[in-house]
């Protein structure tokens, strides 16, 4: 039968529809159309981008040079531009402003390579410190309100390069999803006198069955109102409201939790298209302490048709349960095959 579930956090309800039950091998391998090698996010491409704000690089190499291992520069088409004053108009019962922000770009390795599952935790734990440090450096602008750290994957996720980067887009308001977010965690901690983020992971550790990665400090797993198949969240266990509060320890163990559950991901689907996002507080305002903040990876294995888009309601046809119990058990499902580990070879 299906079923209709609520998310705890937000007033938003989903349907897993299993009478239209996609199990995990039946989503395969995604097809992906190999684009020009002209990187510009390849080491020695450097000029290709503009010029860049922060990099990790060799002592005695220079800004805009070989030598880095990450790297960080303006998005040359950008959403959103730093330069100008905030002015805030209105026209009849229009309002709008200038569309003062910043959009960067963090490319996440010097070798042409489409994803994290290929590189070593190392480097992983050097992309989340940048995350860090353009989201400690960007608050001090008092005009930012919120920062949103995404990644997209595939060409089904948005991605225009295959080059393996994440995207920074800081904003003067706080989104939509977001309020809603934190008024759902304020509302829960106002009725339970706990955090609801807190509440769940204590139930997900305590079931197991939507659970994927147990790690020291952060767990990986399927939410239970999940809106896509295969649908991961990562969850600090402490109670942390600020991305910017992560400690090193946590980031260690945060790099190992993220580049596994990713790589189960991608050798369930090969070539997986996805979008991963990470919600923190706002900046700048006051402090939102019951908020606890995750990341999410939502693949992009269905498309939002007409229901979704007129309801705002989710269809998934894989429930949560089977899409965790298949990534626990991915590498004996499915193992690594030679051909595929030649590719992940020559990247490493």
């Amino acid at each position: 039968m299906p079923e209709w579930r609520k998310d705890p956090i937000v007033d938003r309800w989903v349907i897993i529809a299993t009478e239209r039950g996609k199990r995990p091998l039946d989503y395969k391998e995604i097809i992906e159309e190999k684009k020009s090698q002209d990187c510009p996010l390849c080491e020695g491409n450097e000029m290709k981008t503009p010029p860049e704000i922060i990099a990790y690089r060799e002592p005695g190499t220079v800004r805009d040079t070989p030598g880095w291992w990450v790297r960080v520069v303006p998005n040359k088409f950008p959403a959103l531009k730093i330069e100008g004053e905030l002015s805030r108009q209105h026209r009849g019962i229009y309002n709008y402003m200038n569309g003062v922000g910043a959009h960067e770009v963090i490319v996440e390795s010097t070798s042409h390579i489409s994803g994290m599952d290929m590189q070593s935790e190392k480097q992983v734990e050097e992309i989340i410190w940048i995350w860090r440090d353009r989201s400690i450096d960007l608050r001090k602008d008092a005009r930012i309100k919120y920062i949103q750290i995404f990644k997209n994957n595939g060409s089904a996720g948005g991605a225009s390069l295959e080059h393996t980067h994440s995207q920074l887009i800081a904003t003067p308001l706080v989104p939509a999803d977001i309020r809603q977010e934190i008024e759902g965690m304020n509302d829960y901690a106002n009725r339970h006198g706990s955090c609801v983020m807190c509440d769940m992971l204590r139930q997900e550790m305590a079931e197991q069955d939507r659970l994927v990665i147990d790690g020291n400090h952060f767990v990986s797993f399927s939410p239970f109102a999940s809106r896509f198949p295969f649908e991961t969240w990562i969850v600090p266990k402490e109670h942390q409201y600020d991305f910017g509060q992560i400690r090193e320890a946590q980031v260690r163990d945060l790099a190992v939790v993220l580049r596994s559950t990713l790589s189960k991901l991608s050798l369930m689907i090969k070539n997986v298209p996805y979008n991963m996002v990470l919600h923190t507080t706002p900046v700048n305002l006051q402090d939102e302490t019951h908020f606890h903040w995750h990341l999410e990876i939502m693949p992009r294995l269905t498309l939002m048709a007409g229901f979704e888009l007129a309801t705002g309601y989710f269809i998934n046809p894989t429930p949560p349960e089977m899409a965790a119990q298949a990534l626990r058990e991915t590498e004996e499902i499915f193992p690594i095959k030679e051909e595929y580990m030649k590719e992940v070879r020559q990247y490493v």
